[in-house]
């Protein structure tokens, strides 16, 4: 009887220890029921509200990134608690909503990004505090800029994981004002390529990334279709 105590004591310790890293690990993964019980609420929400539960930034200049799910006026008539895997319960991913005018659609930003990005950015607002003016190397289109990482202090161009393709690597820039933009070039081919589409010059492609996944391309400027490639609209 006693082993028996014993056997079960230690398996409920193993267990207790274990369960913080596989919460841990859960809270790192974008899971698709989540995402549709936080749109089942906002859809319920607004039905009854005639509003939307958000936390609008509008000093927010890229639009996808301006309204934040706000967990609290969902909790807890239309939500329980928010998702393991949101900011707010300590998790990875920030909840968005996009198309807000027509269609609202509940969306992801991969927090993991912002890291890399914030250190680009300080190594840049450093730099310019010094010297005035950022480290161009190359004019990429217009109101977007390569720097020079060496005089960065950087080993190498700065990029940051892919939300779209576990194999993608994309470059860091900046633009007029110096803030630091992710170039998604190579998930909007990859995209335009995989998924049937409509798009035509003018249009911008983003919305390709929109529509077929469950992130949002954060920290990106316009693109649009020029003769075919994929470029920077300068919108």
């Amino acid at each position: 009887m006693k082993k028996l105590l014993l056997l079960t004591f230690a398996l409920f310790l193993l267990t207790g220890c274990l369960y913080p890293d596989e919460q841990k690990a859960e809270n790192q993964v974008p899971y698709k029921e989540q995402i549709l019980s936080v749109q089942h609420a906002v859809v319920q929400y607004r039905l009854e509200n005639q509003a939307l539960p958000v936390q609008q930034r509008e000093a927010e200049t890229n639009v996808f990134q301006q309204n934040v799910v706000n967990f609290q006026k969902l909790i807890p008539k239309y939500l329980q608690q928010p998702p393991g895997n949101s900011f707010e319960s300590g998790g990875i991913f920030q909840y968005v909503l996009v198309n807000v005018e027509e269609d609202p659609q509940v969306k992801l930003i991969d927090l993991t990004m912002t890291r890399g990005i914030q250190e680009f950015q300080r190594a840049v607002n450093e730099y310019r505090r010094k010297n005035r003016f950022a480290p161009v190397q190359e004019v990429v289109a217009t109101g977007v800029f390569l720097l020079d990482h060496e005089k960065l202090n950087l080993k190498e161009q700065p990029t940051v994981k892919s939300p779209f393709h576990p194999d993608h690597r994309l470059p860091l820039f900046i633009d007029g004002d110096g803030q630091v933009i992710v170039d998604y070039t190579i998930d909007i081919i990859y995209a335009l390529n995989k998924f049937e589409h409509s798009y035509s010059e003018g249009d911008d492609v983003r919305g390709i990334l929109i529509d077929n996944f469950l992130f949002i391309p954060a920290y990106s400027v316009p693109y649009t279709l020029e003769e075919g490639m994929v470029v920077f609209s300068g919108r």
